[in-house]
């Protein structure tokens, strides 16, 4: 083989290596983006629900097209999630509607999906006013909670 062949695959390994590294982990920030995480528990329900679950979930906001990504991740749950979604505007210990629905199967982790907010609710996430939310038919009104603030 000659020394470019191996330069050649040499380089594309590399390439493939790193593109490989670059999806594990946490999301990432990539030119305009803000990130947001939050960590579940029953206790911030309100009311409170007691459970041993827990989550956590991770929010990328594009800012120059508001499209919002997710992934969230969740264990410990009483049963099955009957459903997941982001509510808002609400401050810790409030409660608000569904902002954005999680779709798909809720109980294959992690929960991701995308979908583009409005400026109104970019800037609600912003202020700390939205909160992930998973839902089982132990706790239907939800069993663990997080709100979401801006990664520091």
């Amino acid at each position: 083989m000659t020394s470019r062949k191996t330069l050649l695959r040499s380089a594309l390994a590399a390439g493939v290596a790193l593109t490989l590294l670059a999806g594990c982990g946490q999301m990432r920030p990539m030119g305009n983006t803000a990130i947001y995480e939050a960590s579940l528990s029953g206790g911030q329900q309100v009311p409170p629900a007691v459970t041993p679950g827990n989550g956590v979930a991770e929010l990328m906001l594009n800012t120059n097209t508001n499209t919002l990504r997710w992934k969230v991740t969740y264990s410990g749950l009483t049963g099955p999630a009957t459903a997941a979604h982001i509510h808002g505007p609400a401050p810790r210990g409030g409660n608000a509607g569904v902002v954005v629905p999680f779709s798909g199967n809720l109980n294959a982790q992690p929960i991701t999906g995308e979908q583009t907010i409005t400026p109104e609710q970019a800037t609600a996430l912003a202020n700390g006013l939205w909160y992930v939310n998973i839902h089982t038919a132990r706790y239907p009104n939800g069993e663990i909670r997080g709100q979401l603030t801006p990664r520091r």
